[in-house]
């Protein structure tokens, strides 16, 4: 039973980890994503979006990658495709949608337990007192779940994360107006 959370480890890592207890800042590079949606919200899905992805991978074979992703309301999870199967062609069929994602800057907080939907709001209120107190940055999307471990490893030993992506208040002015500055100016002869 010990030897179950280091079996995760063999799995290309998408990303890093953020520390348990730990709020941070950081950039999750662009990805595509294997994505599977339910109406219901996600910790009503009896674990279905894993079983769909995972037999669409295994389908496919693509290997499986960590951390998985999850949204919250409409219930909707996403596997990523690492380096090895990137080039694949692969279709969105069997109620899986083949995703490019862009890269974004999230809050993280890293959580150590079950997944659980009373877990997720806990420490999605902590989420939301750092974005109270940390006011250059602005929430510009919902809260998801990171979960690092299949839902074979014990909870106790279960590893997960909760994201925001975020900007900066103002950048989009900032983005724009260095552009606007880069610009060849119109010839005025």
């Amino acid at each position: 039973i010990f030897l179950l959370p280091m079996v995760t480890t063999a799995y290309e890592t998408m990303y890093e980890k953020t520390e348990v207890g730990k709020i941070e800042l950081k950039e999750i590079p662009g990805r595509i994503a294997l994505e599977a949606t339910t109406k219901s919200p996600y910790f009503q899905g009896d674990n279905n979006l894993f079983r769909t992805l995972f037999r669409y991978i295994s389908k496919n074979e693509v290997a499986m990658t960590i951390p998985v992703e999850a949204e919250m309301k409409p219930g909707r999870m996403r596997f990523f495709l690492g380096r090895q199967d990137v080039a694949k062609k692969l279709a969105s069929s069997d109620g899986v949608k083949v995703r490019n994602m862009t890269a974004l800057t999230v809050v993280s907080i890293g959580i150590r337990g079950s997944y659980t939907n009373s877990r997720f709001k806990r420490y999605e209120a902590k989420l939301e007192n750092w974005l109270s107190r940390n006011t250059e940055y602005e929430a510009v999307s919902d809260p998801y779940g990171v979960y690092w471990n299949s839902p074979f490893v014990p909870g106790f030993f279960k590893r997960s994360e909760i994201h925001v992506e975020v900007k900066k208040k103002g950048s989009e002015e900032k983005q724009e107006r260095q552009k606007n500055e880069a610009a060849p100016k119109p010839d005025e002869s």
